[in-house]
């Protein structure tokens, strides 16, 4: 059996083998890195090379496409892989960051189930007297996702700059930034608004802050954010001050947090540079 050629794209290389089959020529599809053809009639190599010359040079003529028609079968000689979504996810993230999103998908099912009143009284930002000592809420209230498109929309965010940073800079800088940033953004929301609040976007606008400054000063680190996602950014703080958005305060913060850490963070680097 000889190998003929191998093909990046399987259905190209069942075009050829569904052609060469009306040509009489069998030729047998394995599936490696790429799709590999094999004959077995070494006999009619020098044709099935010939055929292959001018098959490549317009692979899209219509009588390979006639012949996939009248001699393809219902069980071809290729797959095609699925993506590996999960894998994908874990590979451009740290564990802190995949923690995070396992809680708030957990706690967001959760609370479409049962309601979110038992868990903002449980985790939310401290109302009452008692609760001030409490210290898990001035944190815990970046948990609480209470809409499809803030869940959507806050882990996105979260998976790419917060995975991302953790790659990059340690588990140790995501804590921080996050825990910064989740106790200022709800103080600050408190104090404009209410402690009625939650959602981790605090955080997420700090993060864009940090990594869009960090990879500006400090282009070694690993991190970079597109001005295009800076500019989204500034445009939906844009947008929230001129129509008194009620989360204006926490991702204001988030954001300023984000920056101030990145400054001083990168500070001392540039000053030994």
């Amino acid at each position: 059996m000889i190998m003929i050629t191998s093909f990046a794209n399987p259905r190209i290389a069942q075009a050829f083998v569904d052609y060469m089959a009306t040509q009489g020529i069998t030729l047998t599809v394995q599936q490696h890195t790429q799709t590999d053809i094999w004959l077995a009639d070494e006999s009619r190599e020098l044709q099935v090379r010939e055929e292959l010359k001018q098959f490549l040079a317009n692979p899209g003529d219509p009588r390979y496409q006639a012949a996939s028609w009248s001699s393809g079968q219902s069980k071809v000689g290729f797959s095609y892989k699925r993506y590996p979504f999960f894998a994908t996810l874990a590979a451009r993230a740290g564990p802190f960051t995949l923690i995070i999103m396992a809680i708030c998908t957990v706690l967001f099912v959760i609370m479409n189930i049962t309601g979110y009143q038992p868990f903002l009284y449980a985790l939310g930002w401290p109302i009452t007297p008692e609760q001030h000592y409490q210290v898990w809420r001035y944190f815990s209230h970046s948990l609480l996702q209470f809409s499809t498109l803030q869940w959507v929309f806050n882990l996105l965010w979260w998976w790419y700059l917060g995975g991302a940073l953790e790659k990059c800079l340690g588990t140790g800088k995501l804590i921080t930034l996050t825990l910064i940033a989740s106790l200022l953004s709800g103080f600050m929301q408190t104090t404009f608004v209410g402690p009625l609040f939650g959602g981790l976007s605090g955080t997420v606008f700090a993060l864009m802050g940090y990594v869009w400054l960090r990879g500006q000063r400090d282009p070694d680190s690993g991190l970079q954010m597109q001005r295009g996602l800076l500019v989204f950014a500034v445009i939906w703080l844009v947008i929230e001050y001129f129509s008194q958005s009620s989360v204006l305060p926490a991702h204001l913060t988030g954001f300023l947090v984000g920056l101030a850490m990145a400054f001083g963070d990168t500070l001392n680097l540039r000053k030994r540079t």
